[in-house]
Order: structure tokens, then sequence, then C-alpha cells
């Protein structure tokens, strides 16, 4: 094996981007337009360049080993009918020519991890690949298609590979003695563009960033589990502090402030059903610098981290001098996370005067910032302002909407906090994951269900909140003990959905189709299904955006009615007052999408709508800008003030005139903020979003539009995430009930060795 390897080409470098929702969309469905016979055929034709030895059946079809040359002919075919990208297909022609003996088991591999990448997948399973000769493969519902493309694509899959060798021994001597990989065990320095991992659950093969950085999390990770000095883990982007940790407060003291900031616990508090926000904050406290805290929506987790916010703030011995910082991966989530926490401290300040120095706290919480901002990212560069060599200056960190945050941003963040600071990361284990690669929230919370609390998290929970754990969720001695049980509670009561949308999405969580359709049949007027014909739904959908339904009469037509009642020029207060009233207007509602093309997807939906309201006069557009647009800022923009996710509105200024500024709502009683909308050129329109740029946002009512045809992006997470952005009212619009079943039944499967790294509770090799 050569000392170096060239480095991988600049067109295929996935390299740190300065926006978290950028990049290649996993919502665009690949085009079909093949026939499964005709692709069966492609995929074993002869190309001009076969080797005339080749064997053939009776049907003249290459039925031979398979060359590398052939393979890369079979890609571009693939690339023609768009099940992979030509990015794809450049990683392994550039393998090629850097080694011109390149076993096409190699490059078949390094496509499908460049194209599985672009899906969220940060490495791939060797035996999961080679499941995929085999054609019942093909029925498993929760089976995430490895090219985006239909059934055909799998077909000519199926048939690559069985003109591969079927033994996984004779793929991993292929990985194992090129150039390009570099085994795991002995990889810290090496220069391959893959790395191979092969562990006692299977061989997985990574690009090398992937690698690093989940090797990096994993040391980070475990490291924030112990007491005392965190070890030195091997890779330079997770940082160590030498410091020691603060000691660990007496359990009556923690009870006092436990019981000042939740309430004295009820005498008559079933001891089957802990206060689990009251044994978070406890928790929290226990073991190492780490919390997790997931919980579906209206569980409590921004008030519980408020209440925590004050109880460490209580305990510290110089709370004057302690840093905090907030943050999210949106602008929008930022937002919500400060306004939601200065509620809650607000309404404990008021209740618990002179309790604490509440004006002190409220001055150590500055402007929550996205993750970007926090970390220093820059638009020229891939270098962090932050890193293990210039750490945050923070004593605590809390992060909201962790589900949104990729494996690279988790761990330049972890690589950035000093050792001795506490990490509060804040999510919904449940909801989808970010559309990068990576599933760290899911990963890190794998086991939230199962409690696994030990017998001494057990005693401190009872000392310290006077609650009893179930015995279902205490660990059993003599069994493995997951390494971040101790670090992770779930909040599993929702307060805010109580009804008929808590049990959809509790049903849909559970994949159970049955109890989701019993919901629909009660037709509570919270929650209802439009019964469609595929020909009848696109038309009902616009009215439904408009007008809203019986029952959920919130649609559209409020903001245009705001709109409409504009006050005349100059008129600096009645013009902030029209503003907030129509941008508040419009965030009542929103249709969600599973798709981003097509007459399903959002670009299809949003420019019906704009049709329609231009046809009967509500707007006049002019080009690309009208007065009324809403937009959704796409890319983070600093010098500007907007940030991926920001949703505000197209109007005019105080002063009139046909310039228009799109004007963005700051937190509760702030006055809007604005820029010109001739500045903004990371926009779309947002009538119409996809499901995953609705995370971290909520709505009065919610319009989720699924299409009528099974897509590989229609998963139990999409339709969950999307039910559970609505506050008052959700409206599922399928016109195929086959299509709504399926997607219930499929789960978000994310290739990564980090559960594996973390369930073991063992640091990787030389951590």
């Amino acid at each position: 094996m050569p000392q170096s390897f060239p480095p991988e080409p600049e067109q295929y470098d996935f390299g740190f981007d300065a926006d978290p929702m950028d990049g290649l969309d996993p919502e665009d469905p690949g085009p079909d337009g093949y026939t499964a016979a005709a692709v069966t055929r492609s995929a074993t034709d002869v190309t001009d360049e076969t080797d005339e030895t080749d064997e053939t059946d009776e049907t003249g079809l290459q039925t031979g080993p398979l060359t590398a040359t052939e393979l890369l002919a079979e890609l571009d075919r693939w690339c023609d009918a768009g099940w992979l990208r030509r990015l794809d297909v450049a990683l392994a022609r550039w393998l090629s020519a850097e080694l011109p003996d390149a076993a096409p088991e190699l490059l078949l591999c390094a496509a499908l991890l460049a194209q599985r990448e672009s899906r969220g997948h940060t490495c791939i399973a060797l035996d999961e690949l080679l499941h995929q000769r085999r054609p019942d493969v093909i029925a498993r519902p929760d089976d995430d298609a490895w090219l985006d493309g239909p059934a055909a694509a799998r077909a000519a899959l199926a048939a690559t590979l069985q003109r591969l060798s079927p033994d996984s021994a004779d793929w991993l001597n292929h990985l194992q003695t090129s150039a390009a990989v570099d085994e795991g065990t002995a990889a810290a320095s090496g220069q391959a563009p893959l790395v191979l991992e092969n562990e006692a659950d299977g061989a997985r093969l990574y690009l090398r960033r992937h690698w690093r950085d989940e090797q990096s999390v994993a040391a980070a990770v475990l490291a924030r589990t112990e007491t005392g000095t965190p070890p030195t883990p091997r890779h330079p982007r997770a940082s160590g502090d030498p410091r020691p940790q603060d000691p660990l407060p007496a359990p009556p003291t923690v009870r006092h402030w436990l019981d000042q900031l939740f309430g004295p616990p009820a005498p008559t508090t079933d001891p089957t059903a802990p206060d689990w926000q009251r044994i978070a904050c406890a928790m929290a406290l226990l073991r190492g610098q780490l919390a997790l805290i997931t919980g579906g929506p209206g569980t409590g987790k921004t008030y519980t981290v408020a209440r925590l916010l004050a109880l460490l703030f209580a305990l510290h011995p110089a709370p004057e001098t302690l840093r905090i910082a907030l943050a999210a991966p949106t602008g929008k989530a930022a937002a919500r996370l400060k306004q939601s926490i200065d509620q809650a401290l607000g309404q404990l300040g008021a209740a618990l005067p002179g309790v604490l120095d509440w004006a002190l706290l409220a001055n150590r919480l500055k402007e929550a910032l996205t993750l970007h901002r926090l970390l220093g990212a820059r638009p020229d560069t891939r270098a962090l302002r932050h890193d293990a060599r210039h750490p945050l200056d923070v004593d605590l960190l809390v992060v909201d909407e962790a589900s949104m945050v990729h494996l690279e941003m988790m761990a330049a963040l972890l690589a950035a906090l000093p050792a001795r600071a506490r990490l509060v990361l804040l999510g919904d284990k449940d909801q989808l994951a970010s559309v990068e690669a990576g599933a760290v929230l899911g990963d890190l919370c794998g086991q939230a269900e199962r409690g696994q609390y030990d017998a001494d998290s057990v005693a401190w929970i009872a000392a310290c909140t006077g609650n009893t754990v179930p015995p279902a969720l205490r660990h059993v001695p003599g069994t493995p003990l997951p390494a971040l049980a101790q670090q992770t509670v779930m909040l599993r009561e929702s307060r805010r959905f109580q009804g008929a949308i808590g049990e959809l999405a509790k049903a849909v969580n559970a994949g159970d189709v049955r109890a989701a359709d019993a919901v629909f049949r009660r037709r509570d007027p919270a929650v209802q299904r439009l019964a469609l014909t595929e020909a009848q739904a696109l038309p009902a959908v616009l009215g439904l955006a408009l007008q809203g339904r019986d029952g959920a009469p919130i649609g559209y037509d409020l903001y245009l009615a705001a709109l409409r009642q504009r006050p005349p020029a100059g008129d600096a207060v009645a013009h902030q007052a029209w503003v907030v009233r129509v941008v508040r207007a419009f965030e009542r509602v929103r249709l969600l999408c599973a798709l981003r093309e097509g007459d399903w997807g959002v670009t299809g939906l949003n420019a019906r709508i704009e049709t329609h309201l231009r046809s009967r006069g509500a707007i006049a557009r002019h080009g690309e800008w009208y007065a009324g647009r809403p937009v959704m800022i796409t890319r983070n923009d600093a010098a500007l003030g907007v940030y991926n996710g920001d949703v505000g509105v197209a109007l005019p200024g105080v002063e009139g005139g046909a310039s228009l500024r799109v004007w963005l709502l700051e937190g509760e009683g702030q006055p809007p903020r604005s820029v010109m909308a001739s500045r903004l050129a990371a926009i779309e329109t947002a009538f119409a979003m996809t499901v995953h740029k609705s995370q971290g946002s909520e709505f009065e009512h919610v319009a989720l539009v699924l299409p009528p045809h099974l897509n590989p992006v229609l998963t139990r997470e999409l339709v969950y995430t999307g039910i559970t952005r609505a506050k008052a009212a959700f409206t599922l619009v399928a016109p195929d009930p086959a299509v709504w079943a399926q997607a219930l039944q499929r789960r978000t499967r994310r290739a990564s060795g980090l559960p594996g790294l973390l369930l073991s509770g063992a640091r990787p090799p030389g951590a």
C-alpha cells in the first residue's frame, strides 16, 4: 500500500457547509422511465469494451463475471436513468483512474457509498449490500432503496450483484487490499479516501471524513459520561480539559430547589408515573457533563430546561460568572428556544420573587444562535473559528432541536466545547433526522424508552425528587448497561397533545395503521382525512389551503384579508401593527409536502396557489416579487441577519412605494425586522414547504399532502413530524390509502456505526 493517496477530487468534496439545510435534497425522487425488463437487459448488455471471453446465456445476455469497465458503463446507465448522481459515478471513475487494477466490487461500493451519503447514511454495511442480490429483499416495507428509482432500479442492482462474487469474504479482500481503503483500526493517520470497519457486528465502509467524525463523536460523548477528568481522545477534534468537575451537590439541596422550581410533589402522585421533568433536572447533575432530554411535542422540553438553567444557576458557587449559551440548528428554532426560555423564566420570577436573582440569570442568557454562528462558520472556508484549539467560552450549552444536527456538525460542536462545560441536548428522537448524513440524536437516544437506570441513579432520583423509578425502567444487574442510559431522560407525558392529534401521532409513531385509521373514523374536528380521488385531490388542496375546512376554518384567506387592510403610508405605528397582523395570520396555517418537485410537491403547489391568487386579483405579481409573497430563507446570511429556516412576508415599507422588504417577526413583544427583498438571493415561496423544512415550527392548522404513489421519502418519521407540527388542527390529503399505510410501515434506517460504539460503552480503539 502506498504511503499516501491523492486527495479526493474537488468536485467530490462533501465539505462542511455553512448551512445545515444546503446540499443535495433527499426529498427529490429520481425519474422513472425504464422498465424492469429493459433495465435488467441493460445491466447485462455488452459494451463496446466488453471482453470477448465473457459468457452468455441462451438469450445472448452477459452472465460471466463483471469487469471494471463494464461496471463503470453500467453506472453511467444508472445515471442516465436518474438512479445515481453524476457525482456518485465520479468517485468510482476517479478511483478507477488512480488504481487501474481496482476491482469492480470496490468501484460499485464507492458509487453506492456516495449515493447513500446523499440519503443521510454515514456508511454502507457490506452484508446489507449483498442482500440486495435476493429478490425478496425488494418486498420489505422498511427497505431503503439503494438506488433512487422504482423496482426496475432494484432489479438492475440485483442483476449487477449477481455477476459479482456472492461471498462477503471476497468483497472484504478486494477492499482490504486496495490502496483506496484504510482499515479503521489503523487509519488514524492514513490518506486513503475510504475506511473499512470490520467488527463483530459486520463490515462497514465509510468515506474517511464520516468515519473520522463518527469516531470523534463517540470518543467525546463517552468521555462526557464519566466523572473526573475525561481521557484524551485519539482524534484532535475531540477536545479535552484537565480541570476537575464541580462536586456533586447534596440531594437535600437539590430537592429543595426542585421543590421551589416545580412546586412540591403532589401527595397523590402515581408512583408508576413519575415526574420526568423533575427527574430530568436531577439526572443532569449526576454524572458527567452531558444531559440528553428527549420527548415528543408538548412534553415540556424547554419548560424543563428553563428550570434546569435556574437549578444550575442556584447551585453554582459564583453564578455571576456562569457562561450560558443557547443554540439550535436554524435561526427560527434558535429564536423559539430563547423566547420559550425567557417566557418560562419570567413566569418563575413572577411566582418566586427574591428566591433567585432572576435579573442576573436573564443577563447570563445571551441571544440564542444557530450552531453555525456559534461555531463561527464562514462562507469562504471550511474552517471554523472555534475548534479544539480555540474552544467556545461557555460553561453550559443548551442545543434545541438536536434531531436536526447532522454528524459533521455534532463532531465540530463537541470538538469546540470545553470538556468541563456541560452540554444539554433537547429534541424529539422520533422526528426526521437531518437532511445531511447522520442521525445523531436518534443514535444517542436509541435506548431512551427502556430507561435502564442503575441502582445509583434510582437512589439519586428518589433522594432528589421523591419519585420512584418504575421497575420496568430499571437496569437488571448482570445485563449490558447502555453507556448513555444515566445521561438520558425521556419525557413521556404530552401536555399539549392530549386529544386526537396526540392519539394520531402516537399511533403513527408506533406504526399502527389500524389505530391511526380509527382516529380518523371518529371524525374529531381536530383531525380529518380528505377522502378524495387523485383527480379531486389537487383542486381540493387549493381550497383547503385558502379556506381551511369544516371544524378548522383556518386558511390563507385570513392572511390575505389582513394584507388588504394596509394603513396609509407614513404612519409608522399603524404600519408595524399591520406587518405583525399579516405575518401572524400567515403563520397560522401551512401546507406540508413530502416531495419537493412535481404537482404534489412544494414547487407545484406553490405555483398552483400563486396562479389562483393572481387570477382572483389577490396578488399582483410582476416578476419574482409581489406584495404579500411569503418566503423562507434557505441559506444563512449573517451580514443581513437572516438564517436558514426564517420565514417572512414581502410587504412595502412604512412610506409605501414599489420597493418591497421581507418582514420577519422576532420574539414576543419585539418589533418586526426587515430586509430589502432585492438583497435576498436564497429564498423560496413558502405557501407550501417540505416536512423537513417545517421542523422547529408549529402552526394552528397543518395540511399534510402525500403523493398518490409510494416514494422512498415516505416514512413513519416524516408523517409523525408533519402531524406534530399542528397545534389545533391536522388534515391529511392522501389519495391512495395504501400509500398512507405503507408510509407508516417504513422506518428511516440510517446506516451508522455510532450506536454500536455507544451501546458497547467502550471507547473507540486508541481513545
